[in-house]
Order: structure tokens, then sequence, then C-alpha cells
């Protein structure tokens, strides 16, 4: 298997751990997305276990680019703060296990067999989060907007990033802002982060 975390630590500890599992090898270490891809190409593995959030190519991108080049390699995206969006769209771009990362190491072993028998497997608490999360009443322009405003940048920087009116820009600000119930586009950027929206 490969193993991608950016955290070197963590990396070495997880292949310590899954070396002590008689039936699984770690052929391979990526310090971030795109040389967890690279290694994967040299490698061949059959599992690859990715951080969600690494430089380069965070563990989504890995996903969907390990489905385009390795098909065979069945993904298992771990994560230290996971939200329901990230669960669906780890499953969407074709993750077979999420879970994270405070997990036993006995449940990440667990779940490499069983993603490498063809199963799929969610961490449960995770997977009751994704069923009640709210779902999120923002367009995809309001929040490439929001997600735009995350420093208090200008809305005319903003209309020229996004190729938009400086008042269609304000328009979906205040659209966002009132959706979400808050009294500025900061508090709206902050509420849409923190159920994971951008």
């Amino acid at each position: 298997m490969l193993l991608a975390d950016d955290e070197e630590l963590i990396r070495d500890a997880l292949a310590a751990l899954l070396d002590l599992e008689p039936d699984l090898e770690v052929v391979a270490r990526a310090g971030d997305g795109r040389a967890a891809v690279e290694a994967a190409r040299a490698h061949r593995p059959d599992v690859a276990v990715v951080d969600l959030q690494m430089p380069e190519l965070d563990g989504l991108e890995v996903t969907l680019e390990l489905a385009r080049v390795l098909p065979s390699c069945a993904v298992v995206v771990l994560t230290g703060r996971g939200r329901p969006p990230h669960l669906q769209q780890a499953l969407h771009a074709g993750a077979k296990g999420f879970l994270p990362k405070g997990s036993p190491g006995g449940t990440l072993a667990d779940v490499i067999r069983r993603v490498h028998a063809g199963s799929r497997w969610v961490d449960p608490a995770l997977a009751a989060d994704a069923l009640a999360a709210p779902p999120c009443p923002l367009t995809q322009r309001e929040l490439e907007v929001l997600r735009l405003s995350e420093f208090g940048t200008p809305v005319a920087e903003i209309a020229s990033r996004t190729s938009l009116s400086a008042g269609t820009v304000r328009n979906h600000l205040a659209a966002a802002v009132a959706k979400l119930g808050v009294a500025h586009r900061s508090e709206a950027f902050s509420v849409a982060h923190e159920h994971g929206w951008l």
C-alpha cells in the first residue's frame, strides 16, 4: 500500500503500525499529493491511504487522479476534521474508505483489507453526521464569491477574478449573508467554512 500524508511523524507512525500486520506491506510513502500520484504510478499499490489535506494535490484530487491513472488502486481517505461535505466529495471522487486520523490502528488495517476486497467503509460517526447535516443553501456562484472574500478581499478584486461586475459580487455576498442569517460576509465565510461547504 501507499501512505500519503504531509506530516512525516504521522506517515512514519502509520507505516510502523501497519508493518506489524502480517498481511499488509507499505510499498511507498509520499509527503504531498503530487508525490503520492507519482509513487502510485511507480509502485502500483493495491490500496492508497491518503490524507484529506495535503499540499500540491489534496486527498480528493489524489483520489480523482488515481481513479484515472490507476483504477485498480482503492483509496482510503484519512481526515483530521471530517465534515459531511468532505465525506460526500471523497465518495464521489471514488474513495472506498473514509475515516478519522484518530481511529484505532486495528480499524485502519481492517478498512484497508475491506477496500482491497472490494468493499466500502465509512466511519459510522462521520456517516451519521453526513446524514444529519443541513444542505448548503448557497449557489455555486455564491460559494465561489464567498470563498474569494476570505481575507476581506475587496469587491473590485473579487469581481476581476470572477469576471463579474462589482454590483453582482455585492449581490452574491449579500445573498450569502442573508441565507446564512449572519451580519456580514466574514461571518458568512466562517459559517460556510465550518459546515465544510467551502
